[in-house]
């Protein structure tokens, strides 16, 4: 399923910010309500200095799993190549190995939807 634009925007109250269809499909279909907690927690903090935040979740391969003891990681970017915060997992239940998002304007979306 492909997602451009939004007609219908989400709120998550505890971080007082927005997401959309594109997003709250993901999060239906994924079971990853945990990653949109995850993300507010983290773009609260950058989001006053930072008005484009790439969010990028990559699953790490076996060798970097054993040297880092995590599975996964999510970096929080500029857009520019420079990291603003990194947070890594020591597990997950996320089903792909890699997605990218962009958090703009107090709303999380798919990159097609921006």
């Amino acid at each position: 399923m492909q997602f451009y634009g939004s007609e219908v925007v989400y709120t998550l109250p505890l971080f007082n910010y927005k997401y959309t269809e594109g997003i709250h499909f993901l999060a239906e279909q994924a079971t990853c309500y945990w990653m949109l907690t995850d993300i507010g927690a983290v773009v609260r903090r950058l989001r006053a200095k930072h008005g484009f935040i790439v969010v990028l979740f990559k699953r790490y391969n076996e060798a970097e799993q054993q040297r880092t003891h995590h599975e996964a990681v999510i970096n929080y970017g500029d857009g520019n190549g420079i990291t603003l915060f990194e947070q890594q997992y020591t597990i997950t239940d996320f089903p792909l190995d890699e997605l990218h998002l962009f958090f703009v304007d107090d709303t999380l979306m798919l990159p097609n939807e921006y």
